[in-house]
């Protein structure tokens, strides 16, 4: 009943709040919000107070100065003696926050957070960064702001602990100041888990001391341009100077960077599939000698219409070669030496086990094991993998393909393709983390093919922010929590990081940090909107998509080509044009009757306005790629 009433109270303030106050628009949206009178002013005389002798509140006390000092031009005093006109950085006991919850109030006097925890204390300031103007977030001075923050009660505290952004370096190699700037969004954003992938086809990026090859060749690829998976084989004269890894002193280096803003690294080694990088430096990893290179992008794996798929090369690490398992023993014991986190991620999945079927070793060991198929024999794996990881002191989690052939005890499971793996092993008592295609993969098209960069699926805002972690009928200490994943294919820089990433992260951040009874799409759209003016100012790039309509095409009983515009937000009027102009608010209008398209039509040229103003981008559509579409 208690839990009844908070949702209840949480969603009459917060609507008062926002409706009240358009300046206060915080993502994720906080658990209870009451909109104050006044507001207070941030500028020279201001300090920020906090007890004497306390490192972790000095350390957010510096952190708050550094975020402010960029646009404001002034740094505010470190104080310890209780005053007026100060902001409070207060440690208090109260279970109910939690670790990571905290209270802010601000009234014209003073801004107070406290929290139960340091972690509190600075999501707590996260919430302040935001309540400030837009301005904040600019990298340079600006003058003529009055840096004013609105009068406001805020008690918050996440609905999940596991609040996971996976970010894919294999791929396409980050560097350890990009990475650092992926964190920095992430705490923004009150993300605590950054989930890196850091092997795989296309490069090994973790420095293994005594497997000195996984960096010396695994790390390494041929450079090149256009789309990744369409690429030409590269010449055995290219130089392969394309890639990078991360030295253990540089992930140590990482690893205190996001602890310092209470962000954990799980680290992912994946395998027995995706390990081409692996067994270009060690050929005799594999079930089938011969010579390897690491992949640069170009087709090694033929993908069917059902979901599978067959290798072209062998890229998985062979599971009866007993090298095979001294090898992970090396890169587990290093890897759990180097990384805090309790899970270590093995992988386990889109595991090509047509190389196996052929091999007299699996057969002897599934002969010897009594294994039945290939799925038995991926399980034989995983159980080996898992003791490895086990007596080196950690948890291991993978793919929700680890379900195949029998889950081995104490495995957690990543659900991925769909919720359905993920409640499946909470039934049997695993521990779970949601992260479905559906709502959760962020290097998914966000809007309709014809302006975005093409990839397989499309995963619209929206969509995104309809993601429900936990599943009706399952026990909810099993689902530690949800994820949203970057996979870095078509990610060739940070600027295109950044697009895909937002404003979609945002609404996987709300989904696992605030209560699922606030969930308000028009809502939603209204604070991500203000946002987008936070990153203008701060030159971050995000993704416009939801300006763009999408385009449904069907046939009359005549054949011809019939066209409906959806909008994921109201007030956008789609214009279109047929006849090779550029259409702006003057031309016709979609009114929800389908559009007819005429038999000598030029391609389909489309825009959104609103209020008169285009907020939409120029689409272009060929005709014959509009008849592709029909169903």
């Amino acid at each position: 009943m208690k839990k009844s009433l908070f949702a209840l109270s949480f969603f009459l303030f917060s609507v008062a709040g926002f409706s009240q106050n358009n300046k206060i628009s915080i993502i994720p949206q906080p658990a209870v919000l009451r909109p104050g009178v006044g507001s207070f002013q941030v500028n020279r005389s201001v300090a920020i107070v906090i007890a004497p002798k306390q490192p972790e509140l000095l350390k957010i006390a510096n952190m708050l100065n550094a975020a402010l000092s960029k646009a404001t031009g002034f740094t505010l005093n470190i104080e310890n003696a209780d005053r007026k006109g100060a902001i409070h950085l207060t440690l208090s006991p109260d279970e109910a926050l939690g670790k990571e919850g905290y209270n802010i109030s601000v009234t014209p006097e003073a801004i107070s957070i406290i929290g139960n925890a340091p972690a509190g204390l600075f999501y707590g300031m996260q919430t302040l960064l935001q309540l400030m103007p837009k301005e904040i977030e600019s990298k340079k001075v600006v003058a003529d702001v009055k840096w004013m923050v609105p009068a406001v009660q805020i008690n918050d505290r996440p609905r999940f602990g596991w609040r996971g952004l996976m970010l894919d370096v294999s791929r396409h190699f980050f560097t350890v100041d990009e990475v650092k700037a992926f964190i920095d969004d992430m705490a923004r954003y009150k993300y605590n888990l950054m989930h890196f992938h850091l092997t795989d086809d296309q490069g090994w990026r973790l420095e293994i001391k005594s497997l000195p090859k996984l960096t010396e060749v695994g790390a390494w690829n041929v450079k090149k341009t256009g789309r990744f998976n369409y690429f030409s084989a590269p010449a055995d004269n290219e130089p392969r100077d394309f890639g990078g890894f991360y030295t253990q002193e540089q992930m140590k280096e990482l690893i205190r960077y996001a602890k310092d803003r209470y962000v954990d690294i799980m680290p992912e080694i994946d395998v027995p599939g995706h390990s081409l990088a692996a067994i270009a430096s060690y050929p005799d990893l594999s079930c089938t000698p011969g010579t390897y290179k690491v992949n640069s992008g170009d087709p090694f794996m033929d993908w069917h219409n059902d979901g599978t798929f067959t290798a072209r090369i062998d890229n998985t690490l062979c599971p009866a070669n007993e090298k095979v398992y001294n090898f992970l023993d090396k890169v587990f014991t290093e890897v759990a030496a180097l990384f805090p986190f309790e899970y270590v991620h093995m992988g386990g999945d889109e595991c090509a086990k047509n190389f196996w079927e052929k091999s007299a070793e699996v057969k002897a060991l599934m002969q010897r094991e009594k294994l039945k198929d290939m799925h038995e024999v991926q399980s034989y794996f995983v159980g080996r993998v898992s003791k490895i990881v086990g007596a080196r002191g950690k948890k291991m989690m993978g793919w929700d393909e680890i379900l195949e052939g029998g889950l081995v005890k104490d495995a957690s499971v990543m659900s991925w393709r769909g919720m359905k793996g993920g409640i499946e092993a909470a039934k049997m008592g695993h521990e779970v983390v949601m992260t479905p295609t559906t709502h959760a993969y962020l290097d998914y098209m966000q809007g309709d093919a014809a302006i975005e960069p093409p990839v397989y699926a499309t995963l619209r805002l929206k969509k995104a922010y309809e993601f429900e972690p936990l599943p009706e009928g399952v026990d909810p200490k099993l689902i530690k929590g949800g994820q949203a994943n970057l996979w870095t294919e078509q990610v060739y820089n940070t600027r295109h990081m950044q697009y895909m990433l937002w404003p979609r992260a945002m609404a996987i951040a709300e989904a696992v940090w605030s209560p699922k009874q606030s969930r308000n799409w028009t809502n939603f759209v209204g604070r991500v909107e203000s946002h987008f003016a936070r990153f203008d100012v701060a030159d971050r790039k995000y993704a416009p998509s939801i300006y763009d309509p999408a385009i449904k095409v069907s046939k009359n009983q005549k054949g011809a080509l019939l066209l409906d515009f959806e909008t994921e937000i109201e007030g956008l009027s789609v214009h279109y044009s047929f006849d090779n102009s550029f259409p702006d608010n003057h031309y016709p209008a979609y009114t929800r009757s389908s559009v007819e398209v005429p038999v000598d039509a030029a391609p389909l040229k489309v825009v959104t306005y609103r209020a008169g103003k285009q907020v939409g981008r120029m689409m272009v559509v060929g005709i014959e790629d509009l008849r592709k579409r029909v169903k």
